[in-house]
């Protein structure tokens, strides 16, 4: 795809990453789910991925910022996030969040609800729950070790339904040499935002259309985080019967249904 751009932007101290494609009308800011590479040499396999927006939309990928504190939250995180739609000149967007961008995404629109037409949360949970601290507590476990094989062999396993995994087996974990430990140590503190989040409590502030969905058998954050996200906002929901967190990978009309929802 000719379009896509890879470029960074500065956020107080610090730069963040983002990927740009489509040549829309329309804004669309896609927030990605917790990985050790970032968006760093994906610029044309997201796009290609993410192909069915690039008519209508000027689509948006933010990373997070590359240096970032200890202490750094899903706050933080959609603080920067508003930075970087201040500084590029996008005053209203749609917003998809997965997974833990979802939870970015939860905290972006709740604090600044001016910004965003509609929102898609997608694999996702509003509060913390035994499932994903179960989850992130390993993971960070072996991004303290520098053990980048072993959160990527879990997270497969944990992320893709039966039939996927028999299908493919490891053949998609691929040893990746360009990751180093501050990439994981960056990983390790992102991840620990999973483990004190609460946005439960503010939902009702998020007052835009909102489409969520989810997986029933997902292993990361349970499929009940998305029924009680809708459930609570009173929105649309689409479960997966016989899918889990990699439902966005896996379903042949997932950014069909995204699609739909956002233009209708």
């Amino acid at each position: 795809m000719s379009s896509v751009k890879s470029d960074r932007i500065k956020i107080d101290d610090s730069y963040m990453n983002y990927i740009t494609f489509g040549n829309g009308s329309r804004n669309l800011i896609f927030i990605l789910g917790l990985n050790v590479g970032g968006t760093k040499n994906s610029g044309f396999m997201l796009a290609n991925m993410y192909s069915i927006f690039s008519k209508e939309y000027s689509v948006y990928i933010f990373d997070r910022k590359n240096d970032i504190c200890d202490n750094y939250s899903v706050y933080d995180m959609a603080e920067d996030i508003y930075k970087a739609t201040k500084i590029i000149g996008i005053d209203k967007a749609d917003i998809l969040g997965i997974s833990h961008g979802g939870m970015i995404a939860q905290a972006l629109v709740i604090k600044y609800p001016e910004i965003v037409r509609k929102l898609v949360l997608a694999m996702t949970l509003s509060r913390q729950n035994k499932t994903i601290r179960s989850v992130i507590e390993n993971w960070i476990k072996y991004a303290s070790g520098n053990d980048h094989n072993s959160i990527k062999k879990e997270a497969f396993s944990l992320m893709y339904s039966d039939e996927y995994l028999n299908k493919y087996g490891s053949k998609q974990i691929i040893s990746d040499k360009n990751t180093n430990s501050s990439d994981l140590k960056k990983f390790e503190i992102i991840a620990r935002s999973c483990l004190d989040l609460d946005l439960y409590d503010k939902l009702d502030k998020i007052v835009c259309p909102v489409f969520v969905i989810g997986g029933k058998k997902d292993k990361i954050v349970s499929g009940k985080a998305s029924e009680e996200i809708a459930e609570k906002i009173g929105c649309e929901i689409y479960m997966y019967d016989d899918l889990g967190h990699a439902a966005y990978e896996e379903a042949p009309d997932f950014f069909k249904r995204v699609y739909d929802f956002l233009i209708s």
